[in-house]
């Protein structure tokens, strides 16, 4: 091995120093470095060539280290700028977890609440890096990982989560198909596939840091043939167990039936859900606990729907909270009226250029900012009422935009919609005075082969 002079010594013992202080000063880094060796693991009278080779192997080591935990792909000092924010977060984890529906927080962007929001986002990543999207693979259609070493293999970083249950999806539009489609390939008419996955938060820093024990729920997009097919199901129905009389909660009929359809062999997305949140209460009910819900277009529908069951389901629930990625609209006014009774808390991350956010069906409330309609004739809103296409956005939102990103081809329909898009946007955003900062240190890292659209 290549031996240190002394200079060269001097400065790699400085490097180790500091990365040490910084790793002791940061959760999120304390957590990723976990260096293999450090000086006091050296015999106390080790000779000095001894000292220079286990040094030279911890500075190597703790630099790779470095490198590989860059989670969010932010600078030093944007990493820094989080660790210090960290302790604010454990104090008052309920307001960024839209307590008071984020007020304050959004518009300037609070920096702990970006790294949030960017944290959750690694979560959704998962997803998409672990379903297999090969069609000629025998797991077609499922994880690549193991429940146990999923979120590792699909390198987001150390997360102090671990996986307590794998989540599937059932098409329930499989039976009224044409038959001509029994000759298609066995993936065409795929009608359960892996959605996602339900991990809890076992690590006693991460917990501290958090101020509370965090159960995540993630779903990707969609990236099945008979999802696609729901998804044009745009029209509403109403809820079960709603009393509706024209005016009761609905939500689009393919989200609907993608969160509640079920085979012989495998159980509903719902039932899933209710199962393992029921489980996770009765494991940790005695601790303060958050139930953090977050997906990516279809993700994004059936993190709201997942929310809105557990909030109406349990007695005395966990706070429930969305975080939301380009997500389609899910139900009208009433529907949006029942998520604000529950308590849920929803956070919706919007790109103005993303055209999926603007669908299905049609905004008719006059009160809604995001999309104006006042002028909207009151026959076509009678028309729109009466074909069930009456849709209402829900929570709260940040609004972004591609337009400010000097990184993004604006004309790409497909770039406006990827959630490496809106990760960096959420990396780059200040407020509305200023939507994208200079320092912004995020690159895009497209994935061709994995894409999902709504």
């Amino acid at each position: 091995m290549r031996m240190l002079c002394k200079s060269q010594l001097s400065l790699s013992k400085s490097l180790l120093h500091i990365l040490l202080q910084y790793s002791l000063s940061s959760p999120t880094m304390r957590l990723q470095l976990r260096p293999p060796c450090t000086t006091r693991f050296l015999p106390r009278h080790s000779d000095h060539s001894q000292r220079q080779r286990v040094m030279t192997q911890c500075v190597k080591r703790l630099r790779l280290t470095v490198t590989n935990s860059a989670v969010l792909h932010q600078s030093f000092e944007s990493n820094v700028d989080g660790a210090v924010n960290s302790a604010k977060l454990g104090n008052k984890w309920m307001e960024y977890q839209g307590l008071y529906n984020w007020d304050g927080l959004l518009d300037p962007l609070d920096d702990t609440l970006r790294n949030e929001i960017l944290r959750y986002g690694k979560f959704v990543e998962a997803t998409y890096r672990s379903f297999d999207f090969d069609p000629d693979s025998s797991t077609y259609g499922d994880s690549k990982f193991s429940r146990k070493n999923l979120l590792n293999r699909s390198e987001i970083g150390y997360t102090g989560y671990e996986l307590t249950s794998n989540l599937r999806a059932t098409c329930g539009v499989g039976l009224g198909l044409p038959r001509w489609l029994d000759r298609t390939p066995a993936w065409m008419s795929t009608r359960s596939s892996w959605i996602g996955y339900v991990a809890v938060c076992q690590d006693k820093d991460e917990i501290a840091r958090l101020g509370r024990r965090d159960v995540v729920i993630a779903f990707r997009g969609t990236a099945t043939c008979m999802e696609w097919v729901e998804n044009l199901r745009a029209t509403l129905t109403s809820l079960v167990g709603s009393t509706n009389n024209g005016g009761g909660p609905m939500v689009e009929s393919g989200f609907w039936s993608l969160y509640t359809s079920k085979l012989p062999t495998c159980p509903s997305l719902q039932e899933m859900v209710r199962a393992e949140i029921g489980s996770v209460i009765r494991s940790y009910g005695d601790e303060p606990i958050s139930i953090t819900i977050t997906g990516h277009s279809l993700g994004a529908a059936l993190a709201t729907l997942a929310a809105y069951d557990i909030a109406t389901t349990f007695d005395h629930a966990p706070m429930v909270t969305v975080v939301s990625f380009g997500g389609p609209r899910v139900g009208n006014t009433s529907f949006r009226c029942q998520m604000e009774k529950s308590g849920t808390k929803i956070l919706r991350i919007v790109n103005s250029d993303d055209v999926i956010t603007k669908v299905p069906g049609f905004v008719i409330d006059n009160n809604d900012v995001a999309v104006k309609t006042a002028g909207l004739p009151s026959w076509l809103r009678k028309r729109v009422e009466a074909m069930q296409l009456g849709y209402a956005d829900v929570g709260q939102e940040l609004r972004l935009s591609s337009r400010e990103s000097p990184y993004l081809n604006k004309n790409d329909v497909v770039t406006c919609h990827d959630l490496q898009t809106y990760l960096h946007l959420v990396n780059g955003f200040v407020s509305s005075t200023c939507p994208f900062r200079a320092t912004a240190t995020r690159m895009l890292e497209r994935q061709t082969t994995e894409k999902a659209f709504i």
